[in-house]
Formats: structure tokens, C-alpha cells, sequence
């Protein structure tokens, strides 16, 4: 359900945003497209504090050092990751240059380079200072970002606790980079390509899996609820981020619902399952894919439809509609696919030929 939401927000976000059929809506709604405009874009806490919840089920689940290899772990991510956002990439180069054929925007990107490419798929583009090719490709070198810093952390704190069994030290850790990010980091726009920007809403995903064990000690549940509150509480209280106040409210819902889900907790609207739990998986191919189609779908509403209001208006649910069949049509296509071949290629792998030739001497000499 939190996937859903957070996806039709960003799409709407980026039809508000970036025209040029939203300039035409806008005079005649301008308080439902301005706060599309400036508010929806939130909605990418949900993405944050989610995946954050998901990798620390994946990673740590007893939020326990079990990280033996970090580089297989983080190039098993990677090869799953880029394939697919490399062939998103790739439709909105094409989109950029039918669309440009058609009208004349700020969105439509330039042909991109040959290293602005390789920056891609690297996932190095924000830390390089390269163009972004599509809206919402930052996400994806930051999620990549995020993911790799708390394999780094659950490692570290395998490493620093040897010899005994430290059951604390990993959410240690990870609270210890919340309050560094929240306190820090995320309030300064300069460290906005950097996992540590984000790591405040990251981390507090990872503190709300390890709180919403049933089977938890009530006093550990305890302690982690006031580690996911007392810290970002204080942090708003300092400096508020409704940015930060939403990933609060994100992991305390993903608590307290999990946590009573075996209990059949809420309406039954809460219980997604058929339909709705499909809609949830197609959420990450919408997020990828719905940029190019919003931008076709602006050039064909800017060269071939008048700019009428209600026109128009009908243009921006048409590419909210297009945008939701080609993310199903992206991730069963494209997404599974690609997701089957990257699994049988890591799983036959070995632990030497799971990364890339440049980083075997260095995983050689972790061994």
C-alpha cells in the first residue's frame, strides 16, 4: 500500500513539475497542481524508509553481524539493480529525442555522452555532477548507495565483535549513522549526492523491521521504538524537515503494523493482497519507466492538441494511466527477466567471479 501511494505521487509530482501540459492546468487548479509541484515529491521518503525495512530483512534480520563477503553482497545488488534501470535509461534517451522532434522543453535531455553514460551504470552520475538522463535516477545510485553502506556496517560490526556474540553493536551502528545523517548531514544540501544524506529515513526502515519482531524481548521493542523516535524527534525539534517527519511516520506505521498483521490488525483495505499486491510489485518499474512516457505523452498533447485546460488536463491522467501500464508491462517484461538471469548468474558464481576483475585482489585479501 505504501509502495502504491508513493509511486502515483512521484508520477503526478513529475507531470506537476515538469510541463508543459501542467502550465496549461495550472491557472484553473493552481492550489492541487502547486501542491503536486512542491509537496508529492515526499512521497520518495516512503521509497527510503521501505527499502531501507526490506534490505534489513535481506542483510540482518535478527539485526545480527552475518556478513562475511560485503563485496559479493554489494555486486549481487548492483548486477540485479542496473540492468534494468540501464534499460530505462535507454527508453528515455529515446523519448528525449521523439519528444524533442515535437516541442521545445527544459525536460527533454540532451543526447547524452559516452561517459555520462558510463556514469550510469556505474551509478556514479550524482557523484560525478553529470545530468541526470531521467527524473528519479538519483534515487536509484542512492538506494545502491544506502544498501552498500549498511552491508559496510553489519560487516564492520562483525569484524569489531570477532570473538563474542555483541548482540547490540549492528543497531549501534545504525542508529549511531541515523543520528549523524538527521543531525548533520541532511541538513546540508551539499552531501545530497552521498548515502548519508539519506540515511536518516534509510535507517530508521532498518530500526522498524528489527522492532517489529513478535517474538522480540518487550524491553528490546522498547529500546528500538525510542531509538527510531527520541533521536528524530530531537532532530525536528532542532532543525523540522517535513522530509524527516514523514519517514518517521513511515517506519512507526511499518511497526505497528507488522507487528500485528498475524492479528489481522485494520480494515481489511490494509490486508492487500490479488490485485493491490500486484500493483505494489510494479510500483519500482512505474517509478522507473513513467518519466519517458509523461514526457511522449507531453509532446504529443503540446504539438497535436490544443492547450485547453480540460484538454490538457485529460492529457496528464493519460500519462498517469500510461505510466501504470507500462511499469506492468516493464516489470514483467523486462524486470523478471533480467531479475531470473542476474540470480542464475550470481548463484553459479563463486565468491571470486561474483565480483569484477578489479576487485578480486582486494576481496582476496579479506579472505
Amino acid at each position: 500500500m505504501l509502495k502504491i501511494i508513493a509511486a502515483q505521487c512521484i508520477v503526478l509530482h513529475h507531470l506537476a513539475f515538469y510541463g508543459p501540459m501542467s502550465d496549461h492546468v495550472r491557472p484553473f487548479a493552481p492550489m492541487f497542481i502547486g501542491w503536486l509541484d512542491t509537496y508529492a515529491r515526499i512521497a520518495v521518503q516512503v521509497f527510503l524508509v521501505t527499502s531501507g525495512f526490506l534490505a534489513a530483512k535481506s542483510l540482518a534480520p535478527a539485526g545480527m553481524p552475518g556478513i562475511a563477503d560485503p563485496l559479493r553482497v554489494v555486486w549481487r545488488r548492483y548486477v540485479r539493480l542496473v540492468p534494468p534501470f540501464m534499460v530505462a535509461t535507454a527508453l528515455a534517451v529515446g523519448a528525449s529525442a521523439l519528444a524533442g522532434a515535437w516541442m521545445t522543453h527544459y525536460s527533454i535531455s540532451a543526447m547524452p555522452t559516452l561517459l555520462q553514460l558510463a556514469a550510469h551504470a556505474l551509478l556514479l552520475h550524482t557523484v560525478l555532477g553529470y545530468e541526470s538522463i531521467s527524473a528519479g535516477a538519483w534515487y536509484v545510485a542512492i538506494d545502491f548507495q544506502l544498501y552498500a553502506l549498511l552491508t559496510c556496517l553489519i560487516w564492520m560490526a562483525g569484524k569489531l565483535a570477532v570473538r563474542r556474540s555483541v548482540p547490540w553493536l549492528v543497531p549501534c551502528l545504525v542508529i549511531g549513522g541515523v543520528c549523524a545523517s538527521q543531525w548533520y548531514f541532511n541538513r546540508d544540501a551539499r552531501w545530497d549526492a552521498w548515502a548519508i544524506y539519506f540515511f536518516g529515513s534509510y535507517g530508521l526502515g532498518v530500526l522498524a523491521w528489527w522492532a517489529r519482531d513478535p517474538a522480540r524481548h518487550r524491553a528490546t521493542v522498547v529500546l528500538l521504538a525510542a531509538a527510531i523516535l527520541l533521536p528524530t524527534l530531537g532532530a525536528l525539534m532542532v532543525d523540522f524537515r517535513s522530509r524527516i517527519a514523514v519517514a518517521l511516520v513511515v517506519a512507526c506505521a511499518l511497526v505497528c503494523i507488522s507487528r500485528r498483521q498475524n492479528h489481522h490488525f485494520g480494515p481489511s483495505w490494509l490486508r492487500m493482497g490479488g490485485m493491490g499486491s500486484n500493483v505494489g510489485k510494479i510500483s519500482y518499474g512505474v517509478f522507473l519507466v513513467h518519466f519517458p512516457v509523461c514526457l511522449i505523452v507531453n509532446a504529443i498533447f503540446t504539438r497535436f492538441v490544443p492547450a485547453q485546460p480540460l484538454l490538457q488536463a485529460f492529457g496528464m491522467l493519460l500519462a498517469w494511466g500510461s505510466s501504470m501500464l507500462a511499469g506492468a508491462a516493464f516489470y514483467r517484461w523486462v524486470q523478471l527477466p533480467l531479475s531470473r538471469l542476474s540470480s542464475r548468474g550470481v548463484g553459479r558464481a563463486s565468491a571470486d567471479s561474483a565480483v569484477p576483475p578489479f576487485l578480486q585482489p582486494t576481496l582476496s585479501t579479506l579472505k
